[in-house]
């Protein structure tokens, strides 16, 4: 396989995800995703931003966010957010300092 059509195959599949987590499965949440995986949608629209300050492209955290949520993340919490346990947000705790904390 040619360097061009793994790029275009990484883009697809990540357009696929996107979409998945934007438009399929609103209804999973960030915090149990980044429990139960390590990431979550806001660690990937920091590593969209991250991608495009290694291309020269200034973007901010906000625009990041609305870059790959497609929304403003205030609309994003209206529409989809729910309040979660005291159990959920300190095993957050948890998995952000193992996941983004170390690593940042």
């Amino acid at each position: 396989m040619d360097a061009q059509t793994q790029i275009e195959l990484e883009a697809a599949a990540f357009r696929r995800l996107r979409q998945h987590l934007m438009q399929d499965r609103t209804d999973v949440q960030n915090i149990d995703m980044m429990n139960l995986t390590g990431f979550c949608r806001n660690c990937l629209s920091r590593w969209y931003q991250e991608a495009a300050a290694e291309k020269g492209i200034e973007m901010s955290k906000d625009e990041g966010r609305e870059a790959f949520y497609g929304m403003t993340m205030d609309e994003w919490k209206a529409n989809y957010q729910t309040d979660a346990s005291d159990a959920k947000k300190a095993a957050f705790e948890t998995a952000f300092e193992q996941n983004v904390e170390k690593k940042g």
